[in-house]
């Protein structure tokens, strides 16, 4: 992945794509730092490694959520549309609904111009149900 996005083949840029392989679903920077095990990993290192991944577009921004963004891998979205996402109210979870396909939405409003879709529903999960 990364050779093909002309990037190095740094410790932490493989450390991040194998969380967020392994996570299957978006994760904060602070769950991505936690699960990479590595604690010479620092903030910074993280945030400009996720930002060089963003860039070449290995991974995407899928949402915001208590003032933090949650990362992905973009694998299952294209430039312009993100999978939905479904959170839990009740335990917070959240879960990919790759399966889901969704129409581009258009703006009713003149002059808005939409640039990137993301859905994102809420409601209980089936353990909490």
């Amino acid at each position: 992945m990364l050779k093909a996005a002309k990037l190095y083949c740094t410790k932490v840029r493989i450390a991040i794509l194998k969380v967020l392989i392994k996570a299957n679903k978006p994760l904060s920077q602070g769950q991505i730092a936690q699960r990479s095990g590595k604690k010479h990993f620092d903030k910074v290192t993280i945030y400009r490694t996720l930002e060089s991944l963003l860039k070449v577009g290995l991974v995407h921004k899928a949402f915001i959520e208590k003032r933090a963004w949650h990362f992905e891998l973009a694998d299952n979205c294209t430039e312009s549309q993100c999978h939905p996402h479904f959170t839990c109210t009740n335990c917070g979870s959240t879960h990919c609904l790759t399966e889901i396909s969704l129409p581009m939405a258009k703006s009713p409003h003149k002059g808005f111009v939409i640039h990137r879709q993301q859905v994102r529903f809420e409601g209980l999960c089936p353990a909490c149900a």
